[in-house]
């Protein structure tokens, strides 16, 4: 009975977190390195003994822990913490820095294993699968050199701003079309916050 309710509090904690957080299965999915399969068969109840190393990839997704996951009601939480304090009462997430130097060989790494990795900065808003990418060169009439740019990774269908890198010129420009991976360029994220350096 016990791996039952811990499946069931799963089951619900993944649909409220995609909801709450804005994402979708597929975002989940290509961003976890699940297959939809796995996902769809826990959320429609097909599975009672979750593997250890798949909630792991789904709490590292979302920035929750680990143990939670299985165990607390996070939209009860959620609702009575926001409830409690006008300016509610969450933690900051932390985010990985990454150089844009090294930034196309750290998108296929998990946030989880990027934050062990290198330095942090934090982000105070409801967040998951963020980057801060430290820029080394600047993109021409928008951003500098040191300049830090909050970006969720992955793949957006929004009109707001996009950082996108260019295979072909190997440097990073910001867009606002909705634009996928290609031969020619590689979506890293949408932006979420501009951090200017000085």
């Amino acid at each position: 009975m016990y791996k039952k309710e811990k499946t069931e509090k799963l089951k619900s904690n993944i649909k409220y977190l995609i909801k709450s957080r804005g994402e979708t299965q597929i975002s989940l999915c290509s961003s976890s390195g699940l297959t939809r399969t796995t996902i769809y068969n826990i959320l429609e109840g097909r599975v009672v003994n979750v593997q250890q190393s798949t909630i792991r990839k789904i709490s590292d997704f979302f920035g929750v822990s680990y143990k939670e996951i299985e165990t607390v009601d996070f939209e009860e939480r959620e609702v009575i913490e926001s409830s409690v304090s006008l300016l509610g009462n969450m933690n900051p997430a932390a985010v990985p820095i990454i150089k844009e130097n090294s930034l196309v060989q750290s998108l296929d790494k998990r946030i989880g294993e990027l934050v062990a990795t290198h330095p942090l900065t934090y982000f105070f808003g409801t967040a998951c699968n963020l980057i801060g990418v430290l820029l080394e060169n600047e993109i021409k009439g928008v951003n500098e050199s040191g300049d830090l740019l909050i970006v969720k990774k992955g793949l957006s269908n929004s009109n707001k701003e996009k950082l996108v890198y260019d295979k072909t010129t190997k440097g990073l420009f910001i867009t606002t079309e909705s634009c996928c991976c290609s031969d020619e360029v590689l979506v890293i994220g949408e932006i979420v916050e501009e951090r200017f350096n000085g």
